[in-house]
This record gives C-alpha cells, structure tokens and sequence, in this order.
C-alpha cells in the first residue's frame, strides 16, 4: 500500500468504532486522513494525535453529514488542510432501536438522512476532483441489516443501509469508466460501542467463526479494496460467516 503516501483520505464517522480503525489503517498505510465526526470533538481528536504521533498527517473536521452545507464545509477545509481527497469511506451511520409500534415517520427520515443521504452527498462533494484526476476510491460501510433485515433494530436502518448498496452500484457503473472505483463493506456484529449490547446477549458465539470481529478487520477490507483497481460495485460481506451471500 505504499501507493497511499501521496493520497488524502476522508472518513466519515471517524472518531471512534469502525471510522477510528479506518482512519488509523489508512494512515498507517501513509495516506493523510480528514477525521470527520459531528458530536465527539476530543475522540476525533484522540485519533489525529495517534496519526501524527505514528508520523502522518491528519485533521479532524466537524460537519453533519447528513447537509448538504455541512458537506461542501467539510470537503473544502479538508482540501485546505490536507489536499484534494482521492479516498472517501463513508461510515457514518446511526442505529437507533425502534420497534414496529414506535417507529415514527421522523424516525424513518432520520434513519435514511444519516445513514444513506449522507454517502450521496460525500460522493457527489469529492467527485468533481476525483473525475478529473482519473483516480479515485469510495468505500460504503452498509451492514449485514441489508440483508437480514436488521429486526434488531429497526426497519428503517435495514432499508437505509440496502440503499447504501444499492447507491454503491449505481455509481460504480457510471464511474468505472474514469478510474473511480465504488464498492460497500457489509460488516456482521462487530466489538464497538454499536455491537456491544449483541455481544453482552451472547449474539457473537453464536456466529460460526464463534465471536465479533473486530474494527481492525474491517480497515483491512478497506485497505484491500482500496488496493484492487479491478473490483468495482461490490459489496465484500465480513461477517465471520454469519450469512453467506
């Protein structure tokens, strides 16, 4: 992964869980890394001191994903600060419990803005310079939900992140064509602050690998992903073989 020293990277989501282990995977691998979060200002900053402490560049940047406004901000001042953004991982997400007699229609909305509005207006933000270089990786992290329903959360979530992959086709065909790759990550239960009540019911002995994974084990995906200029519109399931496509 050499290749990424001379490569800028925007994760969203990245003060903490899977963002975090992204952020640091992408900067080990030498790409300077915009740390985006909304609410958690000293977690973000906690990652951009690993950064720079381990040798690389980073910045954290606060925006709402889920604005448009917010987003334009974001990309210009990470622009400003590191370089034109040849790496977007859109991870920021929310996974809000909610049953089929309490879902509301607000509910629903805010589901679909955090979690699928926002990787459309990140991809539409960094595509312009990513066109015109020729070059450029976008990486979705939707969810074993999409495919299993998440009923342990809630309809909206499910049918939130199955947008996400089907957001991540639609952009690889049109964009094959001019070096900019598109591919979703479909985690399982994963050891974060997300999984941690699924974990705690004893969800992860369950799985045939017999745990969670862990954040770590997403980042390689990323990594790999990010590396493989041939693998486009796919959605690259690390579950532990809780569900087999």
């Amino acid at each position: 992964m050499s290749e990424l020293s001379n490569r800028v990277a925007l994760v969203t989501g990245g003060s903490r869980g899977i963002g975090k282990a992204i952020a640091l995977a992408l900067a080990k691998a030498g790409a300077a890394v915009a740390v985006n979060y909304r609410e958690r200002g000293e977690e973000a900053a906690a990652v951009v001191e690993a950064i720079r402490h381990g040798g690389g560049r980073a910045a954290a940047i606060a925006a709402d994903v889920a604005n448009a406004g917010a987003v334009a901000r974001m990309v210009s001042e990470a622009e400003d600060r590191l370089g034109a953004i040849d790496i977007l991982v859109n991870n920021a997400g929310m996974a809000a419990t909610r049953s089929l007699d309490d879902i509301s229609e607000a509910d629903f909305d805010q589901a679909l803005a955090v979690n699928l509005k926002s990787a459309f207006l990140c991809t539409q933000a960094v595509l312009p310079d990513m066109r015109a270089r020729r070059w450029g990786r976008i990486v979705n992290i939707s969810s074993i939900g999409a495919r299993v329903g998440a009923g342990s959360v809630s309809v909206a979530y499910g049918a939130a992140k199955a947008g996400v992959e089907g957001l991540t086709r639609a952009y690889a065909l049109r964009l094959a064509p001019e070096g900019v790759t598109v591919n979703a990550i479909a985690p399982g239960l994963i050891d974060t602050e997300m999984g941690a009540p699924l974990i705690a019911a004893g969800v992860g002995a369950r799985i045939p690998i017999g745990r969670a994974g862990a954040g770590d084990e997403i980042a390689q995906a990323v990594l790999f992903l990010i590396g493989d200029a041939f693998v486009t519109g796919q959605t690259l399931a690390v579950n532990g073989g809780a569900l087999f496509s």
